[in-house]
């Protein structure tokens, strides 16, 4: 079959550049887009986040966001294509806007690390950007979406041009023929062998923030691997996030602990939980709980942090907390020694030091004598009723994947760009070090935007 573009993964990145490019060539495009998942599951990791955006209230991305990448990456982030995400986002923003994908800005409650003060996310979240755009492209003439259907290789001619794509689906093998393929297929979260080789032997223990992540093989790096496909980004570092372990909720993330202390098995504080804003350390915890604390942490603290405004609102699982009148009776619920948490928990109590707790600002309501000490938001945790959380990692997305630079074009390792080929979302690698957090699915609709931009531009 013959298309103008084929794009591999239907998640954020994918269905914004099969709309991009519909709206560059003309409604008459011929467009595919691939799904592994049902129609059901379709989207990725995109269809079950939240999908905050990092921005400021007049639609800008955080201004400091190329700046914060240079330091976290150490200089090995791509800052070409971090200006230009950076110069597009307002646009990002204006595609949203006419395909009518609904949207919200809030300033944050929290003290947190955009300069730009606020947030924006889709409503009800990321699900909001897959059934908006999918349903542009089921209106289109001559688009449709193949679901349940993968790519196994790239077709190239005697230049190395990509001319189209070998998929296997419902109706077995075939070759979808095009003058440009996009791919924004995410990285390799569900590939256990790859997770092996670059974190590994525990690296396919991790639970998945969403379940369609499974269909997450690396695709990218596979499929671009024979073109002679560069990668970048860290392969050996992942974004997690800590959720609670008794929910089958995708994305059940407790981002209250600034207001409580972690411990471990051993009932031993091992975070500063108040170091800065949850925004900022909340991937740092993730990969301590995998790391070194053998995958189990809890959360303790007292029940009236509930009842503080919006704190209430950051604990996104489906579970009520832990609840009991004494410190020791949570420790036994938690299967913990009773003993070592009281005792933990009377040393954190008795070296805070005097100060007003200010969720708003770092307050300085800090902890001293005790390591790791608690620098911020230094809560007492005396009066009962006593909650707990169970939390373990789980892994959202990797930060290794194909290169591609500013233009969305896939690299070689000379630098050189693959003919008719293109690229967007996790699927390729940036992050080192550390994710700044409320970017990533910001970027896989820029990135969308600029590769269907570019495929159009050049047919």
């Amino acid at each position: 079959m013959d298309y103008d573009l084929v794009v591999i993964g239907c998640g954020a990145g994918g269905l914004a550049s099969a709309v991009a490019y519909a709206e560059a060539v003309g409604p008459q495009a011929r467009i595919a887009v691939l799904e592994r998942a049902t129609k059901e599951g379709r989207g990725g990791a995109t269809r079950w986040t939240s999908s905050w955006f990092r921005i400021t209230s007049d639609r800008q991305l955080d201004p400091e966001f190329v700046q914060i990448m240079e330091r976290v990456s150490q200089g090995q982030a791509d800052l070409d294509y971090c200006r230009t995400l950076a110069a597009e986002v307002p646009a990002t923003f204006d595609f949203l806007d006419r395909h009518s994908v609904p949207w919200v800005y809030f300033e944050q409650p929290f003290a947190n690390r955009n300069s730009g003060g606020g947030l924006a996310m889709p409503v009800p979240g990321g699900v909001a950007i897959v059934d908006t755009l999918a349903a542009v492209i089921d209106d289109l003439p001559e688009a449709t979406i193949l679901y349940e259907t993968e790519a196994t290789a790239l077709a190239t001619d005697d230049d190395g041009r990509v001319t189209g794509v070998h998929v296997t689906g419902p109706d077995g093998e075939k070759v979808l023929r095009a003058k440009a393929v996009v791919i924004a297929c995410g990285g390799f979260e569900g590939a256990a062998d790859m997770l092996v080789e670059h974190l590994g032997p525990r690296g396919p223990a991790m639970p998945l923030i969403a379940p369609t992540l499974a269909n997450n093989q690396g695709d990218g790096i596979r499929l671009t691997r024979p073109l002679g496909g560069d990668v970048a980004g860290q392969f050996d570092m992942f974004h997690g996030e800590p959720v609670d372990t008794r929910s089958s909720k995708p994305d059940a993330v407790i981002y209250g602990y600034p207001f409580g202390i972690l411990v471990n098995r051993q009932c031993q504080r091992f975070f500063d939980e108040g170091q800065d804003s949850f925004d900022a350390t909340f991937e740092r915890l993730g990969y301590e709980i995998w790391a070194n604390q053998d995958q189990e942490a809890w959360f303790i603290g007292e029940k009236a942090i509930l009842d503080w405004p919006h704190v209430a609102d950051i604990m996104l699982t489906d579970q009520p907390p832990v609840e009991a009148e004494t410190i020791e009776d949570l420790a036994q619920m938690f299967s913990l020694d009773p003993k070592a948490l009281a005792a933990t928990v009377g040393d954190y109590n008795a070296a805070i030091q005097a100060g007003e707790i200010d969720r708003a600002i770092r307050d300085g309501k800090r902890t001293v004598g005790i390591d790791p000490p608690k620098s911020n938001w230094a809560t007492p945790i005396s009066q009962g009723p006593f909650i707990g959380y169970p939390l373990t990692t789980a892994i959202t997305f990797t930060f290794g994947g194909i290169r591609s630079d500013a233009r969305g074009r896939v690299l070689r390792k000379d630098a050189t760009a693959i003919p008719g080929l293109y690229a967007a979302g996790e699927v390729t690698g940036l992050y080192y070090g550390e994710y700044p957090a409320g970017t990533s699915v910001l970027r896989a609709l820029t990135f969308g935007r600029i590769a269907a931009h570019e495929a159009a531009a050049e047919r």
